[in-house]
């Protein structure tokens, strides 16, 4: 996004697939006209946005925190028109549906029922909820394509994978994490409950 101010938005990652954005602005912060491709954005913060369109007409928008949304492809024009700075995470998709079937025996959300909620499910992706209370765990699932984790919430976390291997990693609110396909159980090992929304891939890998 060439058309950004210095320090409103930073690439968080990039491949073949997709772009991952995180946009900070401050009350009054304006981006003037510009385009994205079918997207998700996570909210880090609560926050009104009015967004401008090619032609003249304009809508307001209220974001809570830790709300995701799914958006086709848009050319706007933004501005911060609450009293608060803001922070959202934007995952961008660079390629087309490709029929990728995620659902099977290791589902994530068929064995984590509890812990687990699809909110939005269509040809790109599924965006999932995850919310782990403390000491909690998601049993071993599969991830079957490349997905997208943005930690609403911060933690300390257990993951072993298929294979038995483990690793513990504290991991800071607002963090952003792009994976390859796995297996691999989860547990959260600290004293409060975890959020986290997983986007996952139904896109073409190139």
């Amino acid at each position: 996004m060439k058309v950004a101010p210095a320090g409103m938005v930073k690439v968080e990652y990039e491949d073949a697939q997709v772009r991952v954005l995180r946009f900070k602005e401050a009350p009054g912060a304006k981006l003037p006209m510009h385009s994205h491709g079918a997207y998700v954005t996570v909210g880090l913060t609560s926050d009104v946005s009015r967004y401008t369109f090619p032609g003249g007409k304009s809508s307001e928008e209220k974001t809570k925190v830790g709300q995701a949304a799914f958006s086709q492809a848009v050319t706007h024009a933004s501005e911060n028109i609450g009293k608060t700075a803001t922070e959202a995470v934007m995952v961008e998709l660079k390629t087309k549906p490709a029929g990728t079937v995620l659902t099977g025996a290791d589902d994530m959300v068929k064995l984590n029922p509890g812990a687990c909620k699809v909110e939005v499910d269509n040809e790109y992706l599924p965006v999932t909820r995850i919310n782990v209370p403390p000491h909690g765990k998601l049993a071993m699932h599969s991830h079957p394509s490349a997905n997208v984790v943005v930690y609403v919430s911060g933690l300390r976390t257990k993951t072993t994978t298929a294979d038995g291997k483990v690793e513990e990693s504290t991991i800071a609110p607002g963090t952003v994490k792009a994976n390859q396909p796995g297996k691999h159980s989860n547990e959260n090992l600290g004293d409060k409950p975890s959020e986290a929304v997983v986007i996952e891939l139904k896109t073409a890998a190139k």
